[in-house]
């Protein structure tokens, strides 16, 4: 399904459809919700996030009174109700392992439009339920490019997604743009050590374990 880069828009249907997110979950899983406080009321932002599983963008935005955009790999968009329904919840397909500029970009438009761009720096689910070490230096790119601030999320579990699984998201304090201390336009260090920064504020939070 095409999806059209030049031009960010938010999907006026995301709320509703947050709404059966919301029924459901209540229904599945048993999440507690801590530091709520700290999302930004508005402006824009980049909110990170360690990846579990594929609901985890439903589980931020359940829980988030902003609305988030997600990358999604291109495959999730070969079916196209499947692909109206991510579009619809505001998503946009990347196209992973090639450096996919349009997504990247796309992504900073929505940032310097003041919206909440969400992305989960490790790439790709991990099975072992902790964080990731490393993450992919996108988050970076965006952070550098926007001189937009960061807040990080953690989503803890210490056992496989079910019915009744205990999920803890914690929120952080946001983390101001100017603490990534980027100085230089293209250095590759400054993107590792800034997504280094990241993971390991993800990490903290995901090590406070269950509320």
């Amino acid at each position: 399904m095409y999806f059209d880069y030049s031009k960010v828009s938010e999907s006026a249907a995301y709320d509703k459809i947050r709404g059966l997110v919301d029924f459901f979950f209540k229904r599945m899983y048993k999440i507690t919700y801590v530091g709520m406080e700290n999302i930004p009321k508005d402006g824009p932002l980049i909110v990170a996030c360690n990846h579990q599983h594929a609901l985890d963008p439903f589980i931020i935005s359940n829980s988030c009174p902003r609305v988030v955009h997600y990358m999604a790999k291109k495959e999730l968009f070969k079916n196209p109700i499947a692909a109206k329904l991510i579009i619809t919840l505001n998503s946009f397909p990347i196209e992973r392992g090639i450096g996919d500029m349009k997504a990247v970009n796309y992504s900073c438009e929505l940032v310097k439009h003041g919206m909440v761009f969400g992305i989960f720096p490790e790439g790709t689910r991990q099975h072992t339920y902790r964080p990731a070490e490393h993450g992919k230096s996108g988050v970076a790119w965006v952070l550098r490019e926007t001189g937009a601030d960061l807040l990080p999320v953690s989503i803890y579990t210490d056992e496989q997604f079910k019915r009744g699984t205990k999920l803890t998201v914690r929120y952080g304090k946001v983390i101001k743009n100017e603490e990534f201390e980027f100085t230089k336009p293209h250095s590759v260090k400054e993107l590792h050590h800034a997504t280094d920064k990241v993971m390991a504020e993800i990490t903290k939070l995901w090590e406070e374990g269950h509320a």
